[in-house]
């Protein structure tokens, strides 16, 4: 008896009315990084090819990351939301 009294509980516990989970966009997640001070980080384009005629100075400074524009924040905060 109790067993089937467990399973009702666990039933009714399910199929309460609850808002459903924002998830976070896994594509963003693996693209951006948020700073400290709340400012997004993202890599540089341009340097998973065709990279001989680049030169190094333009590949060392590719490496390195850099912020997103003002004008996309909003919109990749949105993806990064948990």
């Amino acid at each position: 008896m109790d067993k089937l009294v467990d399973k009702q509980l666990i039933y009714n516990h399910k199929n309460r009315t609850e808002m459903p989970k924002m998830k976070t966009n896994s594509g963003a997640k693996k693209r951006f990084v948020l700073t400290g001070s709340g400012k997004i980080k993202r890599k540089h384009a341009y340097l998973r090819h065709i990279l001989t005629k680049k030169t190094t100075k333009q590949k060392r400074n590719l490496s390195h990351f850099t912020l997103v524009d003002q004008d996309n924040v909003k919109q990749i905060k949105n993806l990064l939301v948990k």
